[in-house]
């Protein structure tokens, strides 16, 4: 009866995800247990898994997991488990020095009265799905009965997996030790474990780590110990997660308290400068989206800085951020992504989209979110700001795919075998802002609305909704709505936001930031007019040194759409900015130089050169390698890739590469967003593939998309 009981209380099976091999509608999955052993030198993971689950059916014949070709089963076992959760298992690791062909760890259970008996191996058998993962089928005893609690135990290792990346000491920051970090978003850590990897299956979590001395591993668990004498750190995540927020990262990584809850991460080099620009302010944010959306349930939130070679700027794993290092030096861009993960932790981490076909319901809130969390903390015209240099891109975007596109439209219909990171794109973020926008305005005050996000949060977190979810809260909140039928207004309706190709059918009133805006379109349009001479003389007399990184972000993106540009003008905006330009952070010198190499700029190229040669980051070296690569400076790109490529990742490496042999750039890596999990680099997609195209089929145009052709860049 106790074992009925635990599983009767599980909410309805999670609708099919066809981005998932799984069998998670057949089971309810109670816990994960992790033993990892991570061994550096031979870039291999070792780890022993224990799923706790019951079936929701009786004799179920097998349970089918998400796996991926670089994660080798060395052995599948089954155990019965007790009603109530037990002690969490130890994990045995092999001894030093056992040899190149080190067994993975072996799981050691509670002993004592009522023990349950020992593991029987089960067979199985690896099948592929898709060019992102793996099917493993793993058979079940056949008088296993629905809800009766058992334990399946897999012992793999994992080599150059999408998920998990190692780096040489050569690669990090300060030169002195090995680096591994994981990162899982959207359907990656199926090479990193054996799991239901889709977002409508939560659970809790533990970990026992052993990595080589002197290594710090961290996780995204609200408990965390290093138990000394045995060599070994202990995570615990106790509040249900999705398999794609269970993150490590291990190297040489210093921590300093910013804030009452709040620590960095970094290598010691950096610690300073992290330090001194997120002390204070992350409690200030954290406090502001209580305010708005109540208590922070995570208990502590830490961010890690990564190096340079983290394939994207920003993800959000629940306790501890992972940012890269790079946006450090530009201010505003690490206050937004910050903001915006902070956002993720009610939006995204605590309510999961159910599907990766419905992201937006992830991303838009975060999104929405995080501006409301900027208006309280820093008003409402740096917020419009930073709304109108996005949907400046979302538009810049638009005009590239076409209004038809399919990636546009908020509900996308996700084909099997079709990688959900290509979906990641700037109609997630912008669209479905302006969606939730739409909604709070429909409410007529945002505090209002403010009180129904709060509600939102509190009814459905630790779990996983549909959009319907969502808009029949919103109904029910606000029954004068529902009674004047909004969610049916002509050339609005809801079904209409969420189905319809194209544009947001509505954009916010942006006219709070004017006072930030206008100088810039004033700019522009000097540079723009005729005579130059006149007009360069009157553009000279604006100092653009005062100005904030979004507004110089934005009239360089005017720029960029307007390229290639009169020779004449690019020789004057030269002579009026270059030096001032290249002594201001990597947001803006990336966008100067793309004019530079756009317009085949010669007298600038030594500063491209230079920037090449002290970027490591995926998000400032490829845009500028695939502009170099489409005009004619393909030759002078080849000089200065061979210069370098000894201090890139390998996986970046391979994808200049193949920027290079191509000629144009390789299919589109998706725009970026602030605190997004896809900046720079598909989230999910395998670094060693071509990184993937915003279209699906063979529909839309066939023109590759970059990140920089939509200049999005956090």
């Amino acid at each position: 009866m106790a074992a009925q009981c635990c599983c009767r209380k599980a909410p309805p099976p999670p609708a099919l995800d066809v981005a998932s091999a799984s069998s998670a509608q057949l089971f309810r999955l109670r816990h994960l247990q992790l033993g990892l052993e991570l061994r550096p030198e031979a870039r291999e993971l070792a780890g022993c898994l224990v799923l706790e689950l019951c079936a929701l059916r009786p004799a179920p014949r097998a349970l089918v997991l998400d796996a991926h070709p670089a994660l080798r089963l060395h052995s599948a076992a089954f155990r019965r488990a007790p009603a109530a959760a037990e002690t969490p298992c130890a994990f045995a690791f092999p001894a030093p020095g056992s040899g190149p062909a080190q067994p993975p760890p072996l799981p050691a259970f509670p002993e004592g009265a009522g023990a349950e008996p020992a593991c029987c191996p089960l067979a199985f058998r690896v099948d592929p799905f898709t060019d992102y993962g793996s099917s493993l089928t793993v058979t079940l005893p056949p008088e296993l009965q629905a809800h009766q609690p058992f334990q399946v135990i897999l012992r793999y290792t994992s080599t150059d997996a999408p998920a998990i990346w190692w780096l040489e000491p050569e690669l990090t920051y300060g030169c002195a030790k090995p680096f591994v970090f994981t990162q899982g978003h959207s359907v990656c850590n199926r090479s990193f474990f054996p799991c239901f990897d889709t977002p409508a299956v939560k659970c809790t979590y533990s970990a026992v780590v052993k990595a080589p001395s002197g290594v710090q591993v961290l996780m995204s668990a609200t408990q965390s110990t290093y138990v000394e004498e045995e060599g070994v750190f202990r995570f615990h995540m106790e509040h249900p997660v999705p398999a794609y927020l269970v993150a490590l990262v291990a190297g040489d990584l210093k921590p300093a308290d910013i804030g009452p809850r709040s620590r960095v991460w970094a290598e010691p080099c950096l610690l300073p400068t992290a330090t001194s620009k997120l002390s204070g302010a992350v409690e200030q944010w954290l406090s502001a989206a209580e305010r708005l959306y109540g208590p922070y349930m995570w208990g502590r939130y830490d961010i890690v800085f990564l190096p340079p070679s983290f394939p994207i700027v920003a993800m959000e794993n629940p306790c501890l951020t992972f940012i890269i290092s790079s946006i450090l030096e530009s201010d505003e861009f690490l206050v937004i992504d910050v903001i915006h993960e902070v956002a993720h932790s009610w939006f995204g981490n605590a309510v999961t989209n159910a599907t990766w076909e419905e992201m937006w319901l992830s991303e838009g809130l975060a999104t929405y979110a995080q501006r409301r969390i900027t208006t309280e903390t820093y008003g409402a015209a740096f917020t419009c700001l930073e709304t109108a240099f996005r949907l400046d891109a979302l538009h810049r975007q638009m005009k590239l795919l076409g209004e038809d596109s399919p990636v546009s439209k908020l509900q996308v219909k996700l084909e099997p075998g079709v990688n959900p990171s290509h979906l990641m794109n700037l109609f997630t973020y912008e669209k479905g802002y302006c969606f939730v926008y739409y909604l709070s305005q429909l409410c007529g005050d945002p505090q209002r609305f403010d009180d129904f996000l709060r509600a939102y949060v509190e009814k459905f977190k630790f779990t996983s909704v549909v959009a319907q979810d969502l808009l029949d809260s919103f109904l029910s909140f606000f029954p004068e709505l529902k009674e004047q039928s909004v969610d049916c207004r002509a050339g609005l309706e809801f079904e209409r936001w969420l189905n319809a190709t194209g544009p947001p059918l509505a954009e916010p009133d942006l006219s709070q930031g004017s006072s930030l805006t206008r100088p810039v379109e004033a700019l522009f349009r000097l540079w723009t007019a005729e005579p130059l001479d006149q007009a360069a003389a009157s553009a000279s007399a604006i100092d653009i040194s005062k100005w904030r990184t979004f507004q110089t972000a934005l009239f360089l993106d005017r720029l960029l759409d307007g390229s290639p540009l009169p020779q004449e003008v690019v020789t004057s905006l030269s002579k009026c900015y270059s030096s001032l330009l290249d002594s201001m952070n990597a947001e803006i010198r990336i966008r100067w130089l793309q004019i530079v190499v756009r317009n085949d700029y010669y007298p600038d190229l030594h500063r491209v050169r230079r920037f090449l040669e002290s970027q490591m980051s995926r998000m400032y070296t490829i845009p500028l390698y695939e502009d170099l690569c489409t005009g004619a400076l393909k030759s002078f790109a080849l000089e200065v890739f061979y210069q370098t490529q000894g201090r890139l990742h390998p996986n970046l490496r391979r994808t200049i590469q193949q920027i290079l042999s191509q000629g144009l750039g390789p299919s589109a890596e998706p725009p970026a967003e602030p605190g997004s999990p896809e900046l720079g680099e598909a989230a999910g997609a395998d670094p060693d593939s071509d990184p993937p195209a915003l279209l699906l089929g063979d529909e839309g145009p066939s023109g590759a998309i970059s990140l920089r052709d939509v200049n999005v860049s956090a």
